[in-house]
């Protein structure tokens, strides 16, 4: 077997292992299939899948690899090693959260509006399947989560509170208002009365037998005992063996060695720099109060609220696009083919969703999306559009992902990656291209950048101070109140959200300081040589990767243009 065809092998295991990656690649093969993560059965597999994986590619010669290939090999190794590592912990105890957790992906699936297609008859009838594999899976998270109960393995009850409503939203017997029914309220038009009638019968049979009473049975149980059990701390330093897990996130997330402490005051070290900077804008506009204060004004500003409609938001970040065009042209050779939009996130998750990127189908048939809550259009504050747009969209995410997947060059098994570190950093570090990109012209919106920037920079102090320094919620919402603009609300979902995945937070600066660097180094050393447009294209032709290799990368390029 080829060094090539042991990794194309590689990616076809990993997607019957994982169908779900399948259906957010746009591959349909296993559309029908849930497994149950959580059993000892799946835990088997996926050992056996990796340390086969670690064996076969030793038997590869490094001298006979291309440059390519070699770093395939040590992304395979990565991959198979982290993924063993992450099985020494007790995740699984802890299945379901407010952010993270399958339960909520499967309800972005469910509206049909998602990844998972429903087009054919045929599409109709996978879905029908994969909800049986995923009601298994959502009955093993109940016995995971009792079994996390008797360990004293739990979420944090303010943590749980916000889990409630999301299954309680589920048990509803109105079939207009059950999330699950969606896709029989919109049938293609091709599809005969006899297949409507058919298919109709057998949505409100799965809704109505299977999903409101398999919700019912979770919801009762996490309101009662899963609530009573939950722990009063906020984070997983102080769990069994939580420092070890805390470390492993760390380096699951940032792809990097760096520890708790380091990570600690780097982030202290940036919230002083950036607030020095923020004064700066705060002076610009006259302002008089501290910078907390201006904060609250900030935040409060009803002419940076300027909406009625939620379309209105829409428009406004396609405006933003529209500006950058002409500088995109300058700052990048390769632009991606995949269709692009910006939708309103839905309605079932907006009031506790985050604005996102979901990336669009390996073959280009579904857009890349970008989804922005509106919770309350009159209240809905522009003052950090512009960053937000660069970051989730373009030249963020969207540019990131997209030419990833059309990569002619890479294996499949790449065009899927998604490192944290690496990807949060290139949109985080896509965040500070605004002025060369025509934006930031506004005042508020260069502060909307910074405000962006500050977040993630508080947030390496307080997930390492929630997980390791025993932080508890509330001091970690203050700290963020009085060093950000964020609204309060927002805030504590923030924090929430650190709670439920330590480390996950940490990635965005790390890479962002990362790629920051080596652009620096890039500039310093080839001088008048330097090209932004091909720097770019560096960073962004491998697709994402653990940062030590692209700093390696991106030295060998500096060293081949010199």
């Amino acid at each position: 077997m080829t060094f090539d065809e042991m990794l194309d092998q590689y990616y076809e295991e990993g997607l019957k292992l994982n169908p779900l990656n399948a259906t957010f690649a746009g591959d349909s093969r296993y559309n029908d299939l849930f497994p149950d993560f959580l059993s000892d059965e799946y835990s088997e597999e996926v050992k056996a899948y990796s340390n086969k994986y670690l064996e076969l590619i030793t038997q590869y010669d490094d001298t006979q690899l291309t440059a390519d290939q070699l770093l395939s090999k040590e992304i395979v190794r990565w991959e198979c090693e982290m993924t063993l590592k992450d099985m020494e912990f007790k995740k699984d105890l802890t299945p379901i959260d407010q952010m993270w957790s399958n339960n909520l992906m499967i309800g972005q699936l469910a509206s049909g509006q998602s990844a998972q297609p429903f087009e054919t008859v045929e599409d109709y009838e996978k879905w029908l399947k994969r909800i049986d594999g995923y009601l298994v899976w959502l009955n093993s998270a109940k016995e995971k989560m009792k079994d996390g109960v008797e360990q004293n393995y739990v979420l944090p009850k303010s943590l749980i509170v916000k889990v409630i409503p999301q299954l309680e939203a589920m048990t509803t017997e109105d079939l207009e208002q059950n999330l699950f029914y969606s896709p029989a309220k919109n049938f293609p038009e091709s599809f005969t009365d006899k297949e409507k009638e058919e298919l109709t019968t057998k949505y409100k049979e799965m809704v109505l037998d299977k999903v409101v009473p398999a919700y019912k049975d979770i919801a009762e149980f996490v309101k009662t005992d899963y609530l009573a059990a939950g722990r009063e701390s906020s984070g997983y330093g102080v769990m069994p063996n939580g420092e070890a897990f805390y470390q492993h996130q760390i380096k699951l997330y940032t792809t990097t060695d760096m520890t708790a402490d380091q990570i600690h005051q780097l982030g202290l070290d940036e919230v002083a720099r950036i607030s020095a900077e923020m004064e700066k804008v705060k002076a610009q506009v006259g302002y008089e109060g501290d910078l907390v204060s201006f904060f609250d004004y900030v935040r409060n500003n009803k002419e940076l609220m300027p909406f009625t409609k939620p379309e209105q938001v829409i428009e406004y970040f396609d405006g933003i696009h529209e500006t950058m065009k002409p500088h995109l042209e300058k700052l990048f050779n390769n632009k991606p083919k995949t269709p692009f939009e910006v939708r309103r996130t839905e309605a079932f998750r907006e009031a506790s969703a985050s604005a996102e990127y979901n990336p669009g189908s390996l073959d280009g048939t579904r857009p890349g999306i970008f989804y922005t809550p509106i919770p309350n259009v009159e209240e809905y504050n522009i003052y950090d559009n512009e960053s937000l747009f660069l970051h989730e969209a373009i030249p963020g995410h969207h540019y990131q992902i997209s030419l990833t997947q059309e990569n002619e060059n890479l294996p499949m098994f790449r065009k899927t990656l998604w490192y944290s570190g690496y990807g949060e950093g290139w949109a985080l570090y896509t965040e500070s291209l605004g002025k060369e990109l025509g934006l930031y012209k506004d005042p508020y919106q260069y502060f909307g950048m910074l405000s962006a920037e500050i977040h993630r920079a508080i947030r390496l102090v307080v997930d390492t101070g929630i997980h390791s320094k025993g932080w508890t919620r509330e001091e970690a919402i203050q700290y963020s109140v009085e060093h950000e603009a964020e609204p309060y609300d927002g805030i504590v979902r923030e924090i929430e959200r650190y709670m439920a995945n330590p480390g996950q937070a940490l990635s965005y600066k790390i890479g962002q300081l990362k790629i920051r660097e080596l652009r620096k180094r890039a500039e310093d050393q080839l001088g008048d040589k330097f090209d932004i447009a091909a720097f770019h294209d560096q960073v962004l032709e491998t697709g994402s990767i653990p940062l030590a290799l692209l700093e390696a990368k991106i030295d060998r390029w500096i060293a081949s243009v010199k």
